[in-house]
């Protein structure tokens, strides 16, 4: 077993014994702003833990292929016509045909290289084809109130949940926007998913239905220090 697949397979238990409900909640507010950017007939979704995100997606498309190195966690995504499941590193999948959209949401900040990913992922689309990528936001306000508060050194520095789950960066709207470039490509559109103050298990212990869904639409307001950032992205001309 290589170092990373090790690496993998010590986070993935997180999903299984730590995932909060709104964290659940979040994979919807996320799949909610990719929604109008997904095309069919095939997808490819990279990192689909135990398949929240893959179920929402799976209507979109005719064919849909999960690729995620977690062989527990693929395990937990029930078989659907048109699913195809892959286990496999990133790093080793090479699909013989091609995608129209590709989704990568919350797996750039895991990778060791990024900018390597995106651009073979790239060679993987179909003419036309985009890239949806989605990643935590180091601005967020709960960071840089976490900052004021001496809980993080900088907004970027990862803190004890990072870890857990195997986080090897935060991003910034700049980087994400630096590495989409540095892979080949342009970003067609960006965005923000929801405006957090105070953390997941704050907002999931103390918040009504009313507060999450203010605060979920304040997110797309202020994209900059919104909780999570995604970008559309096409190769360069």
């Amino acid at each position: 077993m290589s170092d990373e697949q090790k690496r993998l397979d010590e986070s993935a238990s997180w999903y299984l014994t730590q995932q909060l409900d709104f964290d659940r909640r979040m994979v919807r507010f996320r799949y909610g702003s990719l929604r109008p950017h997904l095309r069919g007939p095939a997808g490819l979704e990279l990192g689909s833990a135990e398949g929240e995100m893959t179920r929402l997606l799976l209507p979109h498309f005719d064919t849909l292929t999960v690729v995620d190195a977690a062989g527990g966690l693929l395990e937990r995504i029930a078989a659907a016509p048109g699913l195809r499941k892959i286990r496999s590193l990133f790093e080793d999948f090479a699909p013989a045909e091609r995608f129209d959209t590709v989704v990568m949401e919350h797996v750039l900040e895991h990778v060791a290289d990024p900018v390597g990913l995106l651009h073979r992922a790239r060679k993987w689309l179909s003419a036309g084809g985009r890239i949806l990528a989605g990643v935590p936001n180091a601005l967020s306000i709960h960071r840089l109130a976490a900052v004021k508060m001496g809980l993080l050194a900088e907004p970027g520095e990862l803190n004890e949940r990072d870890l857990e789950l195997g986080h090897r960066r935060v991003y910034t709207p700049e980087s994400l926007r630096s590495d989409v470039n540095a892979a080949g490509m342009r970003v067609l559109e960006s965005g923000g998913v929801f405006f957090k103050p105070v953390s997941n298990r704050q907002i999931e212990e103390n918040w009504d239905e009313k507060m999450i869904e203010g605060f979920h639409l304040l997110g797309r307001d202020f994209p900059e220090h919104a909780a999570e950032i995604f970008v559309v992205c096409a190769p360069d001309a």
